[in-house]
């Protein structure tokens, strides 16, 4: 998808050439079987853009408001993927945050909106995919490997 090597992949996930084949086959098929998101892109983009700008305000009422109880977090890294279930394991990464030392940008992940977060100096640390339903963020896949966000192209970038 991202033209990346499975021997480069392997190594950001820490397995064999032939696990990470054999995870993105998986992934394939779990893409392939879920439906695709509901509703106009156009209010898919709204409520991440909210999110974005409560975030940014640190309005966690507002943040509450649009991020789902029920929310899966993915969180890919180069140590590996980490699961996380919960509004509140976001809102406790955007406290963490420093919103001075960082620039988000709006990008487009595979067609969906999603987020780009880079250092004040342009070094990217974070690609965010949200996914929405009903007014809220349901899901959030996010990729911080430094080596794998560097070779990413993005639309807009």
């Amino acid at each position: 998808m991202f033209s990346v090597p499975f021997a480069e992949i392997a190594a950001v996930i820490g397995s064999s050439e032939g696990a990470a084949k054999m995870a993105a086959s998986r992934a394939r098929r779990k893409v392939k079987d879920t439906p695709p998101p509901a509703g106009e892109l156009s209010q898919r983009r709204v409520v991440v853009d909210a999110f974005l700008s409560a975030a940014r305000l640190g309005d966690f009422d507002a943040l509450l408001h649009l991020l789902n109880p029920g929310l899966t977090w993915h969180r890919s890294n180069a140590r590996g993927h980490m699961v996380r279930m919960g509004a509140n394991e976001v809102l406790a990464a955007i406290r963490r945050g420093d919103p001075d030392r960082i620039e988000v940008r709006k990008v487009d992940v595979n067609g969906e909106p999603g987020l780009l977060v880079l250092t004040a100096c342009g070094h990217r640390l974070v690609l965010m995919a949200c996914t929405e339903a009903d007014g809220s963020l349901v899901g959030i896949v996010s990729i911080t490997s430094r080596k794998l966000l560097e070779r990413l192209r993005l639309p807009g970038q």
